[in-house]
C-alpha cells in the first residue's frame, strides 16, 4: 500500500510548471500578493518548450517538476483561464490548454495533494513545434531545478 498524506482544504490550489511559477514573468502579475501558500513538488505529464517562449504539459508517465501555488480567492481561476486561453464550454481542442485536476506529489514521491492545472493536447503541442524537456523542468529566466 501506498503512503499517502494529502491534504484538504478550502484554497484553490494550482500546479504551475511555467511562466506562474515564482520568478518567471507572470508570475508577479498574476500571483504576487495573491498566494497563501507556496511548495515544490511534481506530477506525471511530459513538458514541453514551444519556440513562443513558454511551455505546455501533456498527459504522460514521467515527472513534471513545478510548484504548487494555494489561492484563498477561487476567483483566481478566471484570470487564470484567460491567460491560458481556457473557455470551460470550448470543445477541447478548441482551447490553448485545458484545466483539469491532476494528483500533486512531494519529493519523497508521497502524495500530497490535488490540484488544478493546464494541460495543453499533443496534437496541439506538435501543432506549435514543441521539444521535450526530459528533466521535466522549465525555466524562461535561467533557473534551473537544482537552483530553484
Amino acid at each position: 500500500m501506498v503512503e499517502s498524506n494529502i491534504k484538504f482544504s478550502d484554497l484553490v490550489q494550482v500546479f504551475v510548471y511555467g511562466t506562474l511559477k515564482p520568478g518567471e514573468t507572470n508570475y508577479q502579475r498574476y500571483c504576487a500578493g495573491k498566494v497563501v501558500d507556496v511548495k515544490r513538488v511534481f506530477v506525471q505529464g511530459k513538458l514541453f518548450a514551444l519556440p513562443m517562449g513558454y511551455p505546455a504539459m501533456t498527459l504522460g508517465d514521467s515527472q513534471v517538476h513545478g510548484y504548487l501555488l494555494s489561492f484563498s480567492d477561487p476567483r483566481i481561476l478566471n484570470e487564470l483561464d484567460v491567460l491560458e486561453d481556457y473557455q470551460p464550454n470550448r470543445q477541447t481542442p478548441e482551447n490553448l490548454y485545458n484545466r483539469q485536476i491532476i494528483e500533486v506529489y512531494e519529493a519523497q514521491s508521497l502524495s500530497y495533494s490535488w490540484a488544478w492545472v493546464y494541460l495543453m493536447t499533443l496534437d496541439r503541442v506538435e501543432q506549435l513545434g514543441g521539444f521535450l524537456q526530459p528533466d521535466g523542468w522549465w525555466s524562461g529566466c535561467g533557473l534551473t531545478a537544482k537552483h530553484s
